[in-house]
């Protein structure tokens, strides 16, 4: 067992991908994590170098290795690769100013920091039920993972997992609301087929329950929406709101009944969950992917097979105790027990450095 002592004052790097600001200002879910790890960490301590796009607020050191997010810039071209690999030379450039590189991008540094894979923890943000991805981990199998599920290891058993760490988030970001007062059923994200919008809709017309859905919609789901889901906000039970900042999210998830989270994919943890968690909201989701590990049914929600099982649900949500929904969040989901956590594996991979070896899985 680590004491929090001995993980202290550590050079850490953190490395982010470009495509929204550290925090996103509307939809973004690495980005969001990285920057309540970074914030976590920098409290704990720690002298956090954070490798991210301009518009980043941040309180550790930021080293901006482009002007804005990629998301955010209005160029009719622009090229996500290039601008990667930019952040990825200056990441090397400085590699020696650090004890531990954290890299945030999937797989992308992986040609690149070869030669000291010893130094990286590397944590999956996203799926991993992609062909091509098996070669690339047996290709490289050095480099140290981090699933934020362990669900989320099921494609890739054989992969070198170091450690499952549950996402985060900063409780001061998050108002508790007692009562959620507002009637409605809450849907917040992302407007695609593996989110199943459509089924939120469906379960809130057969409760006979009104929906609010606050989610972007992407211009690869742009076909998507048009014909599948705009037709459905018609029905006098359902509003549709847009995509909404993090100004906007305690109000619209700390005063509905419950959030829907029925998703038909192999979701790796589902970040909303634990915010609606930090309003004390319980949540009604799908059996699926990481659902399991993050809701505890009859205590923060409810977990669903079907419709009719969610029907049922949005009535029994409403004898869920709320203030206890919130605690469960500050016990297992709070940014400073993800940082704890994560310094505790940099001190692991510090220590196995200093003395030329690692000593087995931390996980």
């Amino acid at each position: 067992m680590l004491y929090f002592e001995e993980a202290c004052d550590m050079r850490i790097a953190q490395i982010a991908p470009l495509y929204e600001a550290v925090p996103p200002r509307l939809y973004g879910g690495t980005e969001r994590v990285v920057a309540h790890l970074t914030e976590a960490l920098v409290e704990q301590g720690h002298e956090v170098t954070l490798f991210a796009s301009g518009d980043t607020v941040t309180s550790a050191k930021l080293v901006a290795t482009r002007a804005l997010p990629l998301r955010l810039d209005s160029a009719p071209l622009k090229s996500d690769l290039a601008s990667h690999l930019t952040l990825l030379h200056e990441v090397r450039r400085r590699a020696h100013e650090f004890d531990v590189l954290h890299f945030h991008i999937d797989l992308l540094h992986f040609g690149m920091f070869e030669h000291m894979p010893e130094r990286t923890l590397t944590t999956l943000h996203g799926r991993l039920d992609i062909a091509d991805l098996l070669q690339v981990y047996e290709r490289w199998p050095d480099y140290r993972l981090v699933s934020i599920s362990d669900h989320q290891r099921t494609h890739l058993p054989n992969a070198n997992w170091y450690a499952t760490v549950y996402h985060g988030m900063s409780p001061r970001g998050y108002q508790y609301s007692a009562q959620g007062s507002g009637g409605y059923l809450a849907f917040l994200g992302r407007i695609s087929p593996e989110k199943r919008p459509d089924r939120a809709i469906e379960i809130a017309k057969a409760a006979g329950v009104p929906i609010r859905i606050a989610a972007k919609v992407d211009e690869v789901d742009r076909a998507y929406f048009e014909q599948r889901i705009r037709p459905l906000l018609d029905h006098p039970l359902v509003t549709y709101i847009g995509e909404i900042g993090d100004e906007l999210k305690s109000d619209f998830l700390g005063q509905a009944r419950a959030l829907l989270f029925p998703i038909d994919w192999p979701e790796p943890f589902g970040l909303v969950m634990i915010e609606a968690m930090a309003c004390g909201t319980p949540v009604i989701a799908w059996r699926c992917g990481s659902v399991p590990e993050i809701v505890e049914p009859g205590i923060t929600g409810w977990i669903v097979d079907d419709i009719r099982q969610a029907v049922a649900a949005v009535d029994a949500v409403r004898h869920l105790p709320r203030a206890r929904i919130r605690a469960t969040f500050e016990q297992r989901f709070t940014a400073h027990a993800m940082a704890t956590r994560y310094s505790q594996l940099y001190w692991q991979l510090v220590r196995a450095s200093r003395s030329g070896h690692l000593e087995g899985e931390a996980a």
